[in-house]
Formats: structure tokens, sequence, C-alpha cells
């Protein structure tokens, strides 16, 4: 594969056939570490795109769903061969079009490998389960079931991974798709289905819809035909998809944001904290809902702590992310960046102390993108805005504490709870904090970033609304329960009502 496909492949694909958009309308995508590096041009889609899309998912979704799961599973594995043999073209074209460095964006199309072998693996599993009835000569077991038609809005941050997370289990359910990707990075969703159709998926199981959120999020995600919903995105417009998707009683999956706390006792391997600090701040340049963006760090060694975190901060090398020795590659658009020196702005005037960075860098080839300093604010409180708000950018907020119940306290004094992290060599704390963060995802002696696909993702509170994606869990989203019963006795039997003896 060529990281070209973009431009080859710049359609919407709809029924199997690369299509432009029915309006003619097209938009360029550049890079945002190069405002001269044009990753391609893309449709800018509408209702009538739409349409078309639904059309051909909810036409295929019958074949689809009767098709046997494992030969489904047959599929998937070959998606995911096909993504390992392409890996590092499919990370170079990330890179290009989102902006992370070129090693963290081989782990996200990493994590899609990962995800098609997982959920291949379902294609022989699928559980469901047998139990005794209460009545005798009979018969009782569940299955999982597909939903039909899934509507999939995945964002910018991560633009291979997550389109995998939710594709994958919803094919291997039974599920036809139509996702519509991040307008910043429609390219590696582009090449996503590209790999399916290499891989034998039938035509109109999965479908790509290119287009804002006004002109295709909405119109797909209200759909009548449309009955899964999965959203990765900000809470503002996860609440506003939860109130649409309402009167319809669609099955709704929502992964929004986050405001992650890593709590560093007096007991901590500071050394080891600085690490997972730093990466997990400034790690896709912050661009994580996962990202540490508070580090709440006990009294006793704050000062150690921040002396290290700020002379490690101010060592990582900003750039293009396709170069060699790039820590920090761009924010994924001046819209972004804009967004990340208003709250610099922001937490000066709270009174928080700026200890690095703060600034968007500009000098020579860095004029070319969308490029801002690692940044790290010391002496914050825990009602600040930079405290409190998700940034989603390089920037990190250190919070002293007194103790860890006041650690615990501030940690979980946010509206999010997605993940959160403590550094301790006391066994009995590290068990305490495992309990009292209330958070989705937990570390000990790691950074707030880092899941595994075989595990559950997903968080509580303002993060999510109590659906997991990745794992065996992402499946349930994808999938209902139905209840059997098999009456071999050739008589009627009143279950709860009848008792054993009248039963026989």
């Amino acid at each position: 594969m060529s990281t070209e496909v973009a431009l080859r492949l710049s359609g919407n694909f709809i029924g199997g056939e690369w299509l432009p958009a029915a309006s003619g309308r097209t938009f360029e995508n550049r890079s945002p570490a190069d405002a001269d590096d044009l990753v391609g041009v893309f449709p800018e889609s509408g209702l009538e795109d739409v349409e078309a899309a639904v059309a051909a998912a909810r036409k295929a979704y019958p074949r689809w769903r009767d098709t046997p799961a494992p030969r489904r599973a047959e599929i998937l594995y070959a998606a995911g061969a096909i993504l390992t043999r392409d890996k590092e073209e499919l990370a170079r074209l990330m890179t290009r079009e989102m902006g992370k460095v070129l090693a963290e964006a081989r782990g996200d199309v990493q994590e899609a490998i990962d995800m098609a072998f997982l959920a291949a693996g379902e294609g022989r599993r699928l559980f469901g389960y047998t139990t005794p009835s209460e009545l005798p000569n009979k018969f009782a077991m569940c299955v999982r079931q597909p939903i039909g038609v899934s509507a999939l809005v995945t964002p910018w941050n991560f633009p291979m991974a997550i389109p995998a997370w939710k594709s994958m289990a919803a094919l291997i359910a039974g599920n036809t798709i139509v996702i519509k990707p991040a307008t910043d990075t429609p390219a590696s969703v582009v090449a996503l289905a590209r790999v399916f159709e290499e891989a034998g998926l039938p035509p109109g199981v999965f479908n790509v819809v290119i287009g804002s959120g006004g002109e295709v999020g909405d119109p797909l995600v209200t759909h009548d035909d449309v009955k899964v919903v999965s959203f990765t995105g900000s809470t503002d417009v996860g609440r506003r998809i939860s109130a649409a998707c309402a009167p319809t009683f669609k099955r709704l999956h929502l992964e929004m944001g986050g405001k992650n706390a890593i709590l560093i006792l007096d007991d901590a391997d500071v050394d080891l904290a600085v690490e997972g600090a730093v990466w997990g701040a400034f790690g896709t340049t912050g661009q994580r809902c996962t990202a540490s963006s508070r580090l709440l760090v006990h009294e006793e060694v704050v000062g150690e702590f921040t002396d290290k975190l700020v002379a490690r901060a101010r060592t990582l090398q900003v750039g293009n992310g396709l170069e060699p020795g790039i820590d920090v590659g761009p924010l994924v658009s001046e819209r972004q960046r804009e967004t990340v020196a208003r709250y610099v702005e922001i937490g000066k005037r709270e009174g928080a102390t700026l200890l690095c960075g703060g600034e968007k860098l500009a000098a020579g080839d860095l004029s070319r993108g969308f490029f801002f300093a690692p940044t790290v604010f010391g002496d914050a409180t825990p009602d600040m805005r930079i405290s409190r708000e998700e940034i989603f950018g390089p920037v990190t907020t250190v919070i002293p504490v007194e103790s860890f119940e006041e650690g615990i306290r501030i940690a979980n004094s946010v509206e999010y709870g997605l993940s959160g992290s403590v550094y301790t060599r006391d066994v009995d704390r590290a068990f305490r904090a495992m309990r009292e963060f209330e958070t989705g995802i937990f570390y000990v002696n790691s950074s707030t970033i880092g899941a595994e696909v075989h595990l559950p993702f997903g968080g509580i509170k303002n993060t999510g609304n109590g659906h997991r994606e990745a794992g065996i869990a992402g499946i349930e989203v994808f999938t209902e329960w139905k209840s059997i019963y098999v009456d071999f006795s050739g008589r009627l039997q009143r279950a709860q009502i009848d008792t054993h003896e009248s039963a026989e």
C-alpha cells in the first residue's frame, strides 16, 4: 500500500464503491506539522450521502448477520494480516495527517491489529450460556444477536485505533456499519476501509461518509434505520447525541472527556513518577482523553518532583513526528492550538505558576505547523479551571497535597472519571487507591495512559454512559441478549406458576 492511498481513494466508501459526495464539494486535508504537505482531498458530504450509506448497510445486514461468525472471523483475521503487512506505511500516513510522532502512530496501528485478532477470536466464542429450567423436560439458554446498522462517530486523536475498536466488535457480532471519521483525520479511516475491502468484507458491510458533524453526524445518528450509535469525543457533543437518540431508544455508547490524576505519594520512586508524568502529559502532545493533566504530589516530595519534571520537560524535542528524535508533535489544528494558548492564559490569571513552556513555537520549520511548547504549571489549586477542565494539549498541572486522603479527595473532585494512577511503594495504599479512585481505568506505578485492547476501556461520571469498548466488553454494545426456552414435555407447563410436584 502506498501512503498516497488517501489521494487515490478519497471518496466516500458506500456499498463497496468509492464515490464523490453528492454535492460534488471537497475539502483539503493538510498535515498539522507542515501546511505544505497535502495529505488528501476528501468529499464534503451531506444528507444524501448519509441516506445512501445507511441504505447500503441496511441492505447488506441480513446476509452479514446470517454469515456464520467463524466465517466473519476469517475476514477479520485477514484484515489483521493486511494491517500487519502495511503497518509502517499506515503509521506514516497517520503521522502526516494527525501529527503524532511515528513511534506512537505505529502503536495506533498496532492497536487496530490487536483488536482485529481479538475480535476474530470471538468468532468461535460469542458466548451465551445454558442454564437449568425450573420445570422438567425443558431446556433454557441465551444467545447473543446483532442489532443492525451501527453508526460510528470517531475522533481525530486515535484515527485508526478507535475506529478499529468499534468496527471490529460490531463486525464480528454481525452488524453493518456507517462510520463518520473526524474531518481532521479522514485518511486513516479511508485506509482502514481499503483494508476491509482487500480482506473480502462484502459490499455494504462497512461504509464511510466523510463530512462535518452537522452535515453528516447529525443525520447519521438520528436516522431511523440506525439501531446503534457509538461516539467518542467531547462531553458536550456526547450529551447532545444522547438527547438526539433518546426519543427512539437507540443503543448508545458514549466515550467522552477526562481530567486524569496521578497521585504521587511521599514514598514514591520520584524518578519513575517523573517519567510516567512526562509520558502521560506530553505523549500524543497531550491530546488523549487519558492524558495525565493533574499531578497530585505529596508536599514531602513536591519540590524534588517538580524540579525534575520541569527539567525533563525542557529536554523534549518538538517537531514533525516523521523526523527521528522528535518527542512531541504538533497539535492537530490551529483551532486546538488556540484553545491550549487560551488555557495557559487562564492558568496565569488564576495564579498558578508557569514553570516552563506556555508558548506557541514558530521558529524555522516549526512555523509551518501548529506547535506548542510542553507546559508545566506549579502551585495550582484544585478549584482552578486548569485543574478541572479538559485542555487536550501539552499542559499539565502540579497540585501539592498534604496526605493520601486529600489526594484521593482531589482526584475525585472533577466531573470526569476515566483514568487514574498512584505512585507508591506501600501495597496497602496502592490497593486503597485502586478501590477509591472514581475511574474506569487505574494504574499502579505507571502513567494514566497505556490501555491494552483485551481489557475494557471507558470511564464513569461525565466520561461515559456505562458501556465499554475494547476487550470482550466491547461486544456488549453491539449485541442483544435473547433468552430461548425449548419445552419437550409434550404439554403446557407454566413457569413461576407450576410447582415441581404438579408439573410431574
